[in-house]
């Protein structure tokens, strides 16, 4: 995930929680109170996925759209440590090879 997406997902979850503790969670509420229009918070899944998460009373329900975007979350974590650790192992590699030129 980027910091953009971050930033939103942040921006959709505070409002959310205000507007849970002052009145009802709804698509329109949330957009104005974070400038977000109302056809991203439809159209981006983990914006939708957080609206919808405060609109339900129980917030423990998992939708099927619920369990896509933490899939989708973990699938994209796990690519981000997998390259880091690709570039890590890069990184050991040369030092190792420098290491053993100087050896010599």
């Amino acid at each position: 995930m980027n910091a953009q997406t971050d930033d939103l997902s942040a921006q959709v979850r505070a409002a959310c929680t205000d507007l849970a503790r002052h009145g009802r969670v709804t698509f329109p509420a949330v957009a104005e109170q974070t400038g977000i229009s109302r056809a991203t918070l439809y159209r981006r899944r983990d914006l939708r996925e957080i609206v919808e998460t405060h609109r339900r009373p129980d917030h423990q329900t998992l939708s099927v759209t619920s369990l896509a975007t933490q899939l989708d979350q973990l699938r994209q974590t796990l690519e981000a440590v997998a390259a880091k650790v690709r570039r890590h192992e890069e990184d050991l590699r040369a030092i190792k090879r420098e290491g053993q030129r100087t050896s010599r």
